[in-house]
């Protein structure tokens, strides 16, 4: 397994301290079933990191026209697999940080209130209490940052986020708000599999004694989609949708076409 040391400015992995009972009755004959969802395009119809930034702009945090076009850039980058992902989260904290920890935690309520919420949709809430009901462990794993996503996994009845973390200024005299950078591994490509890895060891489990659905739509996630017992393509897009179909992989279409 991958590990994931913890540098200065950064938590360690934030685990739900319900599910430790359960993970530790996990066994090769009786393996623990974790339920993975990724968030964007596939738990919602939308992109949050994305949403977000058209958010802030409407409250005049940025320039629209420079700030519409580089997220564009960015996105564009995402979808091709090319995305900098540390380049790309200085970019999308910026506003955060200059407005600082109370102004921005208020304007993520409203985000939750005016954009969230009203596009989760009973489907997306049901697939994921289908498989709490019957004893998995939940577990969202983002590439998007844990600011913009931990209420969003909140409002999903989901405690377990494996989200991009920020680093904070820990520094003597400093903000102990976000500098930009991320902290550890980042949950993106081949990182999912880093960081979960590193959550199931931290729970005393490994890969002999879990059995694992992930639901993904981008061609990003495949080394994650690769390494679990049940890959399912969610809302998948072009590139996935063809490997999924060669595969024999499970397609999911939980929303309308995109």
């Amino acid at each position: 397994m991958s590990e994931i040391s913890i540098p200065a400015g950064c938590d360690a992995i934030a685990t739900d301290k319900l599910t430790l009972g359960r993970a530790t009755d996990a066994s090769p004959q009786s393996p623990l079933g974790l339920a993975l969802f990724d968030l964007d395009h596939t738990l919602i119809p939308f992109d949050s990191d994305y949403r977000w930034g058209e958010f802030t702009t409407s409250l005049g945090w940025t320039d629209e026209d420079d700030f519409k076009l580089k997220n564009q850039v960015f996105y564009e980058h995402y979808k091709a697999g090319t995305l900098d992902i540390r380049a790309y989260v200085r970019f999308a904290t910026a506003a955060v940080r200059r407005h600082g920890r109370e102004a921005a935690q208020l304007a993520h309520q409203q985000f939750m209130r005016d954009i969230v919420m009203p596009e989760i949709r009973p489907e997306a809430l049901d697939l994921v209490r289908q498989h709490q009901s019957r004893g998995d462990i939940a577990l969202i794993i983002t590439a998007t940052n844990e600011f913009v996503t931990r209420p969003i996994a909140r409002a999903f009845g989901v405690s377990d986020l494996l989200a991009i973390e920020l680093e904070t200024d820990r520094s003597l005299g400093g903000s102990g708000w976000y500098t930009g950078e991320i902290c550890g591994v980042p949950s993106f490509q081949q990182g999912k599999v880093a960081r979960l890895e590193s959550w199931m060891a931290h729970h005393g489990l490994d890969w002999s004694n879990v059995y694992a659905t992930f639901y993904s739509d981008s061609m990003n996630d495949l080394p994650l989609l690769e390494k679990v017992q049940v890959p399912v393509a969610t809302n998948p897009d072009d590139r996935l949708r063809a490997i999924a179909k060669a595969r024999g992989w499970r397609i999911l279409e939980l929303f309308a076409t995109r």
